[in-house]
C-alpha cells in the first residue's frame, strides 16, 4: 500500500514524513489524479439539476488528498531537495499541469458552473458562497474555458511548458548557488570579519574537509562577508560570483529560459484575450492595471530618490576617506555598516548576542498570545522531514488551532531565502473545522558547539515577517479551502507579514525579549533607542531597490517584444536605470536568479511588496495611535486575518481600519 494515497494515520493527519520514500511519489500522484478525476466525473455525470452545492461546493472540496501530497512534495523540493526529487519534479510537473488543464477545460463541467453562475440570483448565497462562485467561474474563464478546442490545446501546451521551465529556472539557481565556494587559508584576508562569523566559515570548511575558512553564496555566509570584509578585492570577487549566478553562459545559465518564459506568458495572455501578461495578472489584484502599478512605483520613486541620493553621497564620502574614488555596488554593505555604526553605534555583531533564535521565537510566540490568544507547545511525536525541523501544536483558549513547522538553518538541499508555506489548508466540512498545517522555512546561522544561533537584527525582522504570514494561515476560519488563509489577492498577501515586522522596532516590545544569551542583560536603552531610530536607515536606498525590482518585473511582463532585439542584461539595465545608484557591471545581472518572478508567484506582482507597505504602515499607525497591544484593535485585525479571501481585500481593510489606506502613512514612516 502507498502511504501517500490514503488519509494519513498520524497526529492531526499530519504529513507522514518518516514513512515516505521517494519512490512513493510518482505512483501516488498518478493514483490520486485518477481519484480526483473520478470526483470531477461524479460532478459532471450527476443527473440532478446543477446547484451551488452539487457543483461549486463539490468542486471546492475535491482533490483533498492530491493537494496534500502536492504540498508535501513541492515544499520538500524547496526545503529538502535532492537530485532524485528534482528528477521526480520534472516528471510530475507536466502530469499535474495536464490534470489542471483537463479540469479547467472540461466543457461539461464548465457548462454546469456557468449555469449556476448565470442563475445565481435564485440561490440564497451568503457573502463567502458568492465569492466562491465568482472566483470559480472567473478561474475557469481565465484558464481558457471559453476558448475553442484548438486554442484550448495551445493553452494546455503553454501551461505545461511554463510549469517545466519555471521549475528548471529554480533548479538552475540552486545549482549555481551551491556550485560556488571561496576557500581562504590566509586569515589576514578575513580582516574585519567578527569572530562568530569566522567560526561559521571554519565550520563550513571542516564540513568540506578543508583547512581554513569557506565562504559560500548562501545568505548567512555571503551577507556578513560583504558587510564586514575589509579586503575590497575579495568583496569584489565574491560579489561578482553572486552576480553571475545563472548568468555565466554555463550549464545553469537562465538567460534563454527567461526569454522563453516571458514569451510563453505573453502567448498565454494573448490567447485569453489580454494585451499582455501583466494585464492578465492585474485583473485579479487590488491594483487592477499595469498603468496604476507604474504610476504608483513612479510616485514613490520621485519621493524617495532625493533621500537615496543623499544616503549614497554620505557613503561615498566615507569611501573617499579610504582612497576609493568611485564606489561600487560591492562596497555598499561595507560602508553602510560603517555609517550605521557611526550614526547609531549599532553593529550587527554587538546586537546578535541579544537575539538568540530561541528567545526571538519565544517573543513572537508571546506576541501572538497577547494579540490573538495563541499558545505553542512543541510536539516531538509528530513526524518531520529533517532533524533541524521542530513542530508545535498551536492552541487558542486550550483548543487545537493549527500545527506549525519551523525549519531555520541552511542546508545543501534548501533554496536560499525565507518563506512561509502550508501542508494543509483550513476549511469547514460536515460540521468539522479542519485546521491548517503551516510551515516557516528560513536560512539563519546554525548554532556551533559553543554558541547558539544568534540572529542579526535583519534576521529578527525576517522571522517576524514569515510569522506574520504564518498567522494568516493559522488563524484562518473560512468555509472553503480555496478561500482560506493566504488565499487572497497577491498584493494583499504581504500585509500580515510586513505588519508584524513593525513590532521589532518598538522599545516597549523589544525590552521584553532582547536579552544577552550569556548574562541575561536586557539590551541597553540607548541601543534600543538607536534600533528604533535606525529603522529608516538607508530607507531611500532600500525603497529604490524595491522599486527597481518592481519596474523590472512590470516591464518584462508588458514589453515582451523588446526581448527580440536586446539581451536580458541590456533590458535589465534599461528598465532599472532610473533606480540605479551605482555603476552596473557588465559581468553581472540579477534577472537570471530573480526566482520571485520566474519561479515563484510574483510574476507581474513584485510591486505588491511596496503596495503592501502602504497597507502595513497605515495599519500599524492605527495601533500606534491606540496602543500597540490594544485588544479591541487586535480583535478587529484578527477578523481581517481569519477572513482569508472571502471578501474583497479593500472591503476587509476598511472594515478593520475605517478608511482606505493612505500612502502618506508610508512616506511619514519612511522619511518623516
Amino acid at each position: 500500500m502507498n502511504i501517500l494515497t490514503e488519509k494519513f494515520i498520524t497526529p492531526y493527519h499530519s504529513a507522514p514524513f518518516d514513512q515516505i520514500k521517494n519512490e512513493d511519489y510518482l505512483p501516488a500522484f498518478k493514483e490520486l489524479i485518477q481519484k480526483s478525476e473520478e470526483e470531477i466525473d461524479a460532478i459532471v455525470n450527476n443527473p440532478e439539476e446543477p446547484t451551488f452545492e452539487n457543483v461549486i461546493e463539490a468542486l471546492a472540496y475535491s482533490g483533498e488528498q492530491l493537494d496534500a501530497v502536492s504540498n508535501i512534495f513541492f515544499n520538500l523540493n524547496s526545503a529538502e531537495t535532492s537530485d532524485e526529487i528534482q528528477e521526480i519534479a520534472q516528471e510530475v510537473s507536466p502530469i499535474l499541469t495536464e490534470y489542471s488543464s483537463k479540469i479547467s477545460q472540461n466543457e461539461a463541467l464548465f457548462n454546469k458552473i456557468k449555469k449556476v453562475y448565470d442563475e445565481k440570483e435564485k440561490y440564497n448565497l451568503n457573502e463567502e458562497q458568492q465569492m466562491l462562485l465568482n472566483e470559480t467561474y472567473k478561474g475557469f474563464v481565465r484558464s481558457g474555458a471559453l476558448l475553442n478546442e484548438e486554442d484550448k490545446e495551445k493553452l494546455k501546451k503553454i501551461s505545461m511548458d511554463l510549469s517545466l521551465k519555471s521549475l528548471q529556472f529554480g533548479q538552475n539557481v540552486l545549482a549555481s548557488t551551491n556550485n560556488y565556494f571561496k576557500h581562504i587559508t590566509n586569515k589576514e584576508d578575513l580582516a574585519g570579519i567578527p569572530e562568530a562569523i569566522l567560526e561559521q566559515y571554519a565550520e563550513e570548511a571542516k564540513e568540506r574537509n578543508l583547512e581554513g575558512w569557506v565562504i559560500t553564496l548562501q545568505y548567512p555566509s555571503y551577507i556578513p562577508f560583504m558587510t564586514y570584509a575589509e579586503n575590497r578585492e575579495l568583496r569584489k570577487e565574491i560579489a561578482l560570483a553572486n552576480g553571475k549566478k545563472s548568468f555565466d553562459g554555463g550549464e545553469f545559465d537562465n538567460q534563454n529560459l527567461i526569454k522563453e518564459l516571458l514569451n510563453l506568458k505573453q502567448q498565454k495572455a494573448e490567447l485569453l484575450g489580454y494585451k499582455d501578461y501583466a494585464d492578465y495578472v492585474l485583473e485579479e489584484r487590488m491594483a487592477k492595471s499595469p498603468t496604476k502599478v507604474i504610476d504608483f512605483l513612479n510616485e514613490l520613486l520621485t519621493k524617495a530618490k532625493p533621500y537615496a541620493d543623499k544616503e549614497i553621497e554620505e557613503l561615498k564620502s566615507l569611501a573617499k576617506a579610504d582612497g576609493i574614488d568611485e564606489m561600487q555596488a560591492y562596497d555598499h554593505a561595507f560602508y553602510a555598516e560603517k555609517l550605521r555604526k557611526a550614526k547609531y553605534d549599532l553593529n550587527d555583531e554587538e546586537l546578535k548576542p541579544y537575539f538568540p533564535l530561541e528567545q526571538v521565537q519565544e517573543a513572537v510566540f508571546g506576541l501572538s498570545k497577547q494579540l490573538f490568544g495563541l499558545t505553542f507547545e512543541e510536539r516531538n511525536e509528530i513526524p518531520k522531514y529533517h532533524e533541524d525541523v521542530k513542530v508545535y501544536e498551536v492552541k487558542e483558549n486550550g483548543e487545537y488551532k493549527s500545527l506549525l513547522y519551523v525549519d531555520y538553518f541552511p542546508r545543501k538541499g534548501k533554496r536560499a531565502g525565507a518563506w512561509m508555506t502550508s501542508y494543509k489548508n483550513q476549511y469547514k466540512k460536515d460540521g468539522e473545522n479542519s485546521r491548517p498545517h503551516i510551515s516557516i522555512v528560513c536560512n539563519f546561522s546554525k548554532p556551533t558547539k559553543d554558541t547558539p544561533s544568534l540572529l542579526t537584527f535583519q534576521e529578527v525582522t525576517t522571522l517576524f515577517h514569515e510569522f506574520g504570514h504564518a498567522l494568516h494561515g493559522m488563524l484562518a476560519n473560512t468555509q472553503y479551502p480555496t478561500l482560506s488563509g493566504t488565499s487572497v489577492k497577491w498584493d494583499f498577501v504581504e500585509l500580515p507579514s510586513q505588519f508584524l515586522e513593525n513590532f521589532c522596532y518598538e522599545p516597549e516590545f523589544l525590552k521584553t525579549f532582547a536579552k544577552h544569551y550569556k548574562t541575561g542583560e536586557i539590551l541597553p536603552d540607548e541601543k534600543i533607542e538607536k534600533i528604533a531610530q535606525s529603522k529608516n536607515f538607508m530607507e531611500g536606498y532600500q525603497t529604490l531597490r524595491q522599486i527597481g525590482f518592481g519596474l523590472l518585473d512590470m516591464n518584462y511582463h508588458t514589453k515582451v517584444g523588446e526581448l527580440e532585439s536586446k539581451s536580458v542584461k541590456e533590458l535589465e539595465d534599461y528598465y532599472t536605470k532610473a533606480t540605479q545608484l551605482y555603476p552596473t557591471n557588465p559581468e553581472t545581472a540579477m534577472s537570471p536568479s530573480f526566482s520571485h518572478i520566474f519561479q515563484g508567484g510574483y510574476s507581474a506582482g513584485y510591486y505588491s511588496y511596496k503596495w503592501a507597505e502602504v497597507l502595513d504602515a497605515d495599519a500599524f499607525q492605527y495601533f500606534k495611535e491606540n496602543g500597540i497591544f490594544n485588544p479591541e484593535i487586535a480583535a478587529k485585525y484578527k477578523v481581517l486575518l481569519s477572513s482569508g479571501g472571502t471578501k474583497d481585500p479593500m472591503e476587509l481593510y476598511k472594515n478593520f481600519r475605517g478608511s482606505e489606506p493612505k500612502v502618506e502613512s508610508l512616506l511619514k514612516r519612511a522619511f518623516g
